[in-house]
């Protein structure tokens, strides 16, 4: 098994499939591809993906079926869409249904690869053999930074990498308040398309998973006029109802 990053391309024009895959294998990104929404959704659920980059409009299933079945099923990949559909309303959906990034056909091939190299550096950082590790602990609720895990009351807690990636940036900002601005930007970056009330859903998302009583959270707060912080004291302990 090569070390190389895993990419499945869910593609189903045969012209668009093989350009995507030369410029991703001459980038020395492993390449698998899948022409159908059906196909896609059984590959992703077998295989220890990388990034997928999902088209929307594919036969059997389309690309946004497909997007949220893999998240209902909390399939940790990410996933990065490509659409022809380039209307503001259709780039929310495809993010609120967790799609880590979404790019509009045309698209440019060096814009596409900055893209995908972005995702990519979400993965753990390692330096030699060593992963680079810091966990945050709050009350019965464990971050991972290294192992990119997240788990409560001891049991893992199955997030996407979106979900994790907002979690951690709270997590690291160690109970001070931020903005939705500054957690999409951490995110996401100041150039992605989207709107900041994206956070809002990945937010209710988090708190389905990690609180008690999602509906009276303890742990992940609003902060009225600002955005949402960590609250370490208040956060759940297996005595508090959790397994």
């Amino acid at each position: 098994m090569t070390d190389n990053p895993q990419i499945l391309v869910v593609e189903d024009d045969p012209s668009i499939q093989l350009g995507l895959r030369m410029n991703l294998q001459r980038a020395g990104y492993e390449v698998t591809l899948a022409g159908d929404g059906l196909e896609a959704l059984d590959l992703l659920r077998r295989g220890d993906w990388s990034l997928c980059i999902l088209d929307i409009m594919l036969p059997r299933l389309n690309g946004l079926e497909v997007l949220e079945q893999a998240r209902r099923e909390q399939l940790p990949v990410p996933i990065l869409v490509l659409s022809a559909r380039g209307e503001e309303h259709d780039k929310v959906v495809g993010l609120d249904l967790g799609a880590e990034d979404y790019i509009t056909k045309p698209f440019s091939v060096p814009e596409l690869m900055a893209r995908v190299r972005v995702a990519l550096r979400r993965q753990p950082i390692a330096t030699g053999t060593t992963v680079v590790r810091t966990v945050y602990r709050l009350g019965d609720v464990e971050v991972d930074g290294g192992k990119r895990e997240v788990t409560r009351a001891g049991e893992l807690v199955e997030l996407t990498a979106t979900e994790f990636n907002i979690l951690h940036v709270l997590a690291r900002a160690q109970g001070t308040a931020l903005s939705r601005d500054e957690i999409f930007v951490q995110v996401w970056g100041h150039d992605h398309h989207g709107t900041r009330r994206t956070i809002d859903n990945f937010i209710a998302q988090l708190r389905n998973k990690l609180e008690a009583d999602p509906a009276h959270p303890t742990l992940l707060k609003t902060v009225r006029g600002v955005g949402y912080r960590l609250d370490p004291e208040g956060a759940p302990h297996s005595e508090d109802g959790l397994d």
